[in-house]
């Protein structure tokens, strides 16, 4: 399957991305070279194969939830650069 500008620049529209031409041609290529891809392991027969939903066989050692000691209010915002009375001041990340 190929990639055209047309699909590129839409698809940099949605996900809010900029490139210039060179860029855009370097990622049509790119796609292409992955819907290829996919298209080749559609070819492939997995009849009776079981899908993974890992990669790998490790399992998560989960430990039990404990109720412990915790910081006090008043002692967590001692050390706080900027406080406002109960608050964490922080700089401003969205405008």
């Amino acid at each position: 399957m190929k990639v055209d500008l047309n699909t590129v620049k839409k698809m940099a529209h949605l996900a809010r991305l900029e490139f210039d031409e060179t860029g855009a041609e370097k990622i049509k290529n790119d796609m292409s070279q992955i819907l290829d891809w996919v298209d080749q392991l559609n070819e492939v027969d997995t009849e009776g194969i079981e899908p993974l939903t890992t990669m790998s066989s490790e399992v998560n050692v989960l430990r039990a939830d404990e109720v412990g000691e915790h910081l006090a209010h008043d002692k967590a915002l001692s050390n706080a650069p900027q406080k406002d009375s109960d608050y964490f001041r922080v700089p401003k990340v969205l405008e």
